[in-house]
């Protein structure tokens, strides 16, 4: 959880709190002491190469397609019924 900030708090120090989110800050907006929403900050997307991933996947076991298939077909229940 993060650190308690008032919705006063937050409008009148929007730009300092939205620097803080930038580090990685969290906040906890109140309204007359109780607590109404939550700031975090969004994570952020990190490019990996394929080599990067390929060198990830090493040594990975092999994939059976077909009973990937089964397991998938199993837990999906993707039988063509209509529905009702």
């Amino acid at each position: 959880m993060g650190r308690e900030i008032s919705q006063r708090q937050l409008r009148n120090d929007s730009g300092e709190i939205m620097r803080e989110l930038d580090k990685g800050e969290s906040f906890v907006v109140t309204r007359n002491g109780v607590a109404v929403g939550e700031l975090t900050p969004l994570r952020r997307r990190r490019f990996v190469s394929a080599e990067a991933a390929t060198a990830a996947f090493t040594g990975a076991p092999a994939v059976d397609a077909g009973r990937f298939r089964d397991d998938v077909d199993r837990v999906a229940k993707q039988a063509i019924t209509p529905r009702a």
